[in-house]
């Protein structure tokens, strides 16, 4: 049901935004019964708070439905069209609200847009209680809102929908069209809407323009899917990003070349590649090529400085650098170790050889008592023991023999060797 009576030119999404907070599908996890931000509302109460999610999750449909349920007026605000001019014109009519006796709810979409002084022109509107300030935010807000803001304002991470969320949404739209679907174009449909709703309701659009007979036939999701056959947030772009990742792990620069054509040319987001290929450095070379890490760093920041098309060239030098380099995953596997151990056995104490004594009596309870300062020793080895006792011999990290790693892997060898004799008693 829409949360305004909307004509049937306007698209679905929009049409069948929520009225009441009982029609919002998702994020239990904040409004389920008990969850805090229902435990406020039920108490007539709202406080400033920032929403942050991927797209098509509901943040600017549950700030609306928050206003609502507070009998509140709500003032959107966008940070891509308003300037500080705006700001004060918006926070004057809030402060004679307020003095009306009328809460003001200002919502403001995509916020981290908003730069410091443009932030810091709420604050005081804020403090005093003139208005409760809702931001919405598809980037970390840690890092894009500034931290006086932040203080004053609770952060709800909003989860993508399930596919059972998704198939509720589609459920309803299908009532709203008056079609019926099958059940598998639905749940094909949840699926490829990747926890969008607003992604799930474009795409069951799409497919009703082919109904036949007030039913959607099933074989219309490979018109819809061919339509949308990169859809960014769908299918297709986990396919593609999958094949560029293992043929370079593969050491296959032509197919890495061609899955990389394949998603510069629909559009990619040209950093996100930067990235998956940051990761790719990490995960499959790591140490056997550590000039990858170097390559796949220097690459992000020329995409970042070119932009596009000079940045692609950026991105296909790199990944058949990738491709090339010597593979292992040792450090990679090193980390997995490590990480079973600490999840799967007692937290020992830190030795106390291993602390710092920076008190005196920390220093009568033994903190830094039996320390061997490496380069006080001859080669700079010592033979003093740095894991817990009861993980003593324990090996986590062990390289392979392809490209600098089999190096390292004599090194490591020459190491504990010698570490082993340091720890050895000297003879009388």
């Amino acid at each position: 049901m829409p949360l305004f009576d909307e004509p049937s030119s306007t698209p679905l999404a929009e049409r069948l935004r929520p009225r009441t907070l009982a029609e919002f599908v998702g994020q239990e996890h904040i409004l389920g019964p008990g969850q805090p931000l229902r435990a406020l509302l039920d108490k007539g109460e709202l406080r400033s708070l920032i929403l942050w999610g991927p797209p098509g999750v509901g943040k600017t449909t549950l700030a609306h439905l928050l206003a609502r349920a507070t009998d509140a007026d709500f003032q959107p605000f966008s940070a891509v069209l308003s300037g500080i001019k705006e700001i004060k014109e918006t926070m004057a009519a809030a402060e004679q609200n307020r003095r009306l006796g009328r809460r003001t709810v200002l919502f403001i979409d995509e916020i981290h847009r908003f730069n410091k002084a443009q932030q810091d022109a709420f604050l005081p509107y804020v403090e005093r209680g003139d208005l409760t300030l809702i931001g919405a935010t598809t980037e970390n807000p840690s890092f894009e809102v500034i931290s006086a803001l932040l203080s004053r304002a609770r952060v709800y991470a909003l989860r993508p929908l399930t596919v059972a969320e998704i198939g509720q949404l589609i459920d309803r739209g299908l009532m709203h069209l008056g079609l019926d679907a099958p059940a598998e174009l639905r749940e094909r449909i949840a699926v490829l809407a990747h926890g969008d709703a607003r992604a799930a309701y474009n795409l069951l659009e799409l497919a009703a323009a082919l109904a036949v007979d007030g039913r959607i036939p099933l074989d219309s999701l490979g018109s819809v899917h061919q339509a949308l056959l990169y859809d960014k947030q769908g299918e297709e772009h986990f396919n593609l990003i999958s094949a560029l990742h293992k043929s370079v792990r593969s050491s296959d620069p032509d197919a890495a070349l061609y899955w990389l054509a394949r998603m510069l040319e629909s559009g990619e987001d040209r950093l996100y590649l930067a990235r998956r290929l940051v990761r790719m450095a990490i995960e499959d070379i790591g140490l056997a090529d550590p000039r990858a890490l170097e390559q796949a760093m220097a690459c992000q920041q020329a995409v970042h400085f070119l932009g596009t098309p000079e940045g692609d060239q950026a991105l296909a030098q790199c990944a058949i650098y990738l491709a090339i380099a010597a593979k292992s995953d040792a450090a990679y596997q090193a980390l997995n170790r490590a990480r079973d151990v600490v999840k799967t056995t007692q937290a020992e104490p830190v030795p106390l050889h291993l602390r710092n004594a920076p008190t005196r009596a920390m220093q009568e309870w033994g903190y830094g008592r039996g320390y061997e300062h490496a380069h006080h020793q001859p080669g700079a080895i010592t033979g003093m023991v740095c894991l817990p006792e009861s993980l003593r011999n324990r090996v986590f990290y062990e390289p392979t023999n392809r490209g600098l790693e089999g190096k390292i892997r004599e090194r490591l060898a020459e190491l504990r060797a010698q570490r082993l004799a340091a720890a050895e008693p000297s003879a009388p």
